[in-house]
């Protein structure tokens, strides 16, 4: 029986080798397909993500510009109701150009006299 018993281990042995030789490259090759497949699915959630993010860029570049524009059209009434309270274009141009006057405490107005000349200060010293 004991030699039975050591054909019986070889045999075993053999099937066992045999069964890894085989088995292994077919576990390598199904690993490979899952790894693929993992990778896949991981790309196209990226790819969803990448998407999602350019329409809430979209969605929020078109909210900036209505804002701006609702902005805009807010700042042309309010030109127009102050223009049109001071007389029309003229007049807020006026009102404008007073309210600037000694911002930069630089202005210097000179009045024509009658001949229509104005009086210059040559004695003032330069402001610098």
């Amino acid at each position: 029986m004991k030699i039975g018993s050591i054909i019986t281990v070889g045999v075993l042995g053999v099937a066992v080798l045999g069964g890894a030789l085989w088995g292994l490259p077919q576990y390598g090759v199904w690993q490979q397909e899952l790894a693929g497949r993992a990778e896949l699915v991981r790309a196209e959630q990226n790819r969803r993500i990448a998407v999602l993010e350019a329409q809430a860029r979209l969605e929020a570049e078109e909210l900036n510009a209505e804002a701006e524009v609702a902005r805009a059209r807010g700042v042309a009434e309010a030109n127009s109701i102050v223009a049109e309270g001071l007389g029309g274009p003229e007049g807020y141009l006026r009102y404008l150009w007073i309210q600037s006057l000694g911002e930069n405490g630089q202005d210097v107005i000179y009045i024509p006299t009658e001949a229509g000349l104005p009086i210059l200060e040559a004695s003032r010293p330069i402001a610098r």
